[in-house]
């Protein structure tokens, strides 16, 4: 038999439970056609013969959760994640050297702030902004993606004083009723509403120069969490971008593409059918192939532990006053769901405090039970703070839940401070998911956080945060728990799981080549293995 390619002398973890180690295997079309030892593999003749050297081979890593043009675009934008950033003066010192670099009335952009890891632990004001580059707009990004400052001018220009705060937005005021620059949740559409729709050729950009790092870390897929619509979106015409990056040759990984609620319509049909609510001509989950298709639905119900915008039960343990809030009221949002369900829709909403998890439980049980659908997968994104009861819902009903195993180390600090000592054993679980047959997978949320999957495989197994203290350690996984959840896991949470996840014969041939085996070293030394390749249909993408 003739293939493309025999990749030998390697440590192939295979994910197959059949057959979990190999040292070969067979690449035919783009797809795996054998797997076994160097000499089950010898009477096959290849075009290429790839010596391993002993490497580990794992399937690609595939995000199940991340903002790939938000992390594009911050690429080229002002950087101000900590570190290095450790106090408001740094940051205000980042903004004074862009000013002397930009035109008098252009835009300064910066990304990645965290008001709970600097010095004074809290925000920037648009009155220092204002000090610091006169005669520019100032527009500086959470980390979260849940909250923005800006300057004065920026104020100015938005109509602060005139304009409605959209629902579920809050316009932070001093005790003077002075707009202090932060502009929480759909508040941030204030500023957007300056500068969007961005052109497609600065999104395909973005796509570009984030999947590109993406390869590098291993990364052959990955799931963008919201395009066309809502305070995720770039552009209404988002897909065309995706698929003109692809054309191009700038799409470098294969991209499931999650669609904004907002994007969605009643299309109008015959009342013989179940749902008319969707994209034109009936789009829906599941459309594209192998490098580009549509997945689930997404939704957002509320925001972020840092910035205490989640909807909590009952207060966070350093603000009593405060228990965050709803995007959507209760009923809005069984509304949308039910709809979503019924134009048959996988659904991903997005979900943060245990009251926000529970409500979207609340709904997702309801469509279900208007319209009982078998293998629905509808998703938790997040599932940030969910008790013990909200976990046997979660297994009773087939829900996915999306944690993201990075936020333990980056923002498990700030997050164990919000919620207190009673609630922070509810925070990220992962263990207890799949102690109940739950699919898990893995997951960055990037640029909300560092993405390259090897980090939060690590932060999943060490459970601890920047200053060392334990985080959940009852819910570490094990490392071998872990990679599965990066790629079966993520596979199995967008219905790709017969294509990828796993190195069998006639799935695809994307996989990563690694320094060291992740499940052997000691764990304190996974988040220091090296990519030293990326295949994807068993062509090399990237080489160290």
């Amino acid at each position: 038999m003739r293939v493309d390619a025999v990749f030998t002398g390697g440590n192939v973890l295979t994910l197959d439970p059949a057959r979990p180690r190999a040292t070969a295997l067979a690449v035919l079309g783009g797809r795996i056609v054998a797997v076994g030892d160097d000499s089950d593999l010898e009477g096959l003749t290849a075009d290429r013969y790839v010596a391993l050297g002993g490497a580990t081979v794992v399937p690609g890593f595939h995000d199940a959760h991340n903002h790939c043009v938000f992390f594009g675009m911050s690429l080229a934008e002002l950087p101000l994640s900590t570190p290095p950033v450790q106090s408001l003066a740094d940051i205000y010192e980042a903004v004074a050297r862009a000013a002397r670099t930009t035109a008098p009335g252009g835009w300064i952009v910066g990304a990645g702030y965290d008001q709970n890891r600097l010095a004074e632990r809290r925000h920037p004001t648009a009155a220092e902004l204002d000090r610091v580059a006169p005669g520019h707009r100032v527009w500086l990004r959470h980390t979260s993606g849940h909250m923005a400052v800006v300057n004065g001018a920026v104020l100015d220009a938005i109509g602060i004083d005139a304009v409605a705060v959209p629902p579920g937005g809050v316009v932070e005021r001093d005790a003077g009723g002075r707009p202090t620059g932060l502009l929480q949740e759909s508040a941030q559409s204030l500023v957007r509403n300056l500068v969007y729709p961005y052109p497609l050729t600065d999104i395909v950009g973005a796509i570009d120069r984030a999947t590109t790092r993406y390869l590098s870390e291993g990364i052959t897929s990955a799931q963008e969490a919201g395009i066309g619509a809502g305070l995720v979106a770039w552009s209404p015409q988002e897909l065309a971008a995706y698929a003109q990056a692809r054309a191009t040759g700038k799409l470098h990984v294969r991209t499931t593409l999650m669609v904004a609620a907002d994007a969605l319509h009643e299309l109008g049909g015959s009342p013989d059918d179940s749902g008319s609510f969707g994209l034109d001509l009936g789009i829906a989950t599941g459309l594209g192939d192998e490098w580009l298709r549509i997945g689930p639905v997404k939704i957002f119900s509320d925001g972020s532990l840092l910035g205490r915008t989640a909807a909590m039960h009952q207060p966070f343990a350093d603000e009593p006053g405060n228990a965050g809030y709803l995007q959507h009221s209760p009923e809005q949002l069984r509304e949308l769901i039910v709809r979503a369900h019924r134009g048959g829709w996988q659904i991903a909403t997005h979900a943060i405090g245990d009251l926000a998890v529970d409500t979207v439980l609340d709904c997702y049980e309801e469509a279900l039970r208007q319209l009982p659908r078998a293998d629905h997968r509808h998703r938790i994104e997040h599932c940030a703070v969910a008790d013990d009861a909200a976990v046997e819902r979660i297994a009773r009903l087939g829900v996915i839940p999306v944690p993201q195993g990075r936020f333990i180390s980056e923002l498990g600090d700030g997050m164990a401070t919000a919620l207190g000592p009673q609630r922070a054993p509810w925070c990220y679980r992962q263990k207890s998911f799949l102690d109940r047959g739950i699919p898990l997978p893995g997951s960055s949320d990037r640029p909300v956080v560092q993405g390259a999957p090897l980090l939060g495989i690590a932060d999943a197994v060490l459970q601890r945060t920047a200053t060392g203290a334990d985080f959940n350690p009852q819910e570490a996984l094990t490392p071998l728990q872990a990679l599965h959840a990066w790629t079966m896991g993520s596979a199995y949470a967008t219905f790709e799981e017969h294509r990828r996840g796993s190195l069998v014969a006639g799935k695809l041939a994307d996989f990563a080549v690694l320094s060291d085996d992740l499940t052997t070293v000691d764990p304190e030394q996974i988040a220091s293995i090296q990519v030293r390749a990326t295949v994807i249909g068993g062509e090399v993408v990237y080489e160290a």
